[in-house]
This record gives C-alpha cells, sequence and structure tokens, in this order.
C-alpha cells in the first residue's frame, strides 16, 4: 500500500510540473507539450495533478474538446475503481 501511495504522489507530482511547465510555455509562445502526454500522464494516475494544474494555473480550462478528453478518462477511471471496489475485476 505504502508503494501505490508513493506511485500516485509521484504521478500526480509529475503531471503537475509538467502542465504547470506547459502553461509557462504557452505565455511565452515557446514549442507546448502535446496534449497526449498530459492524456497519458492523466490515464496512468495522474488525475488530480492535472485537474489542480488545470484550475491553479487556470491552464487548458475554456478548451472544451481538451475538457471532453479529461472528463472521459476521469469517468473511465471512477468506473474501474468501482467495479474494483466491488469486487467485480
Amino acid at each position: 500500500m505504502n508503494v501505490l501511495l508513493l506511485y500516485f504522489l509521484i504521478i500526480n507530482s509529475a503531471t503537475f510540473i509538467i502542465a504547470g511547465f506547459d502553461k509557462y510555455f504557452a505565455v511565452k509562445n515557446k514549442r507546448r507539450i502535446p496534449e497526449n502526454t498530459l492524456f497519458t500522464l492523466e490515464a496512468i494516475g495522474g488525475t488530480i495533478g492535472l485537474l489542480f494544474a488545470m484550475f491553479l494555473f487556470r491552464h487548458k480550462t475554456s478548451k472544451i474538446s481538451f475538457i471532453v478528453k479529461f472528463s472521459i478518462i476521469l469517468l473511465l477511471q471512477l468506473v474501474l475503481v468501482y467495479l474494483y471496489l466491488t469486487g467485480k475485476i
């Protein structure tokens, strides 16, 4: 259990930092971090980090396509957690 908590701490911290850098790059008109990278980090456990970054940095919050994809990944994760907790997987 400690390893799992450490994993989620690391992946969420990394996702938060990377999303922060993406916002910084956006403001400076520099090369951006691909959205697929952000979605991959979210999918492997960085959902909370990306959500905090979105609100704290006001990053990608007005881009509907990003929010829809973010929400789909979040919904899939919630379904998987529910199925796991109920013993169905």
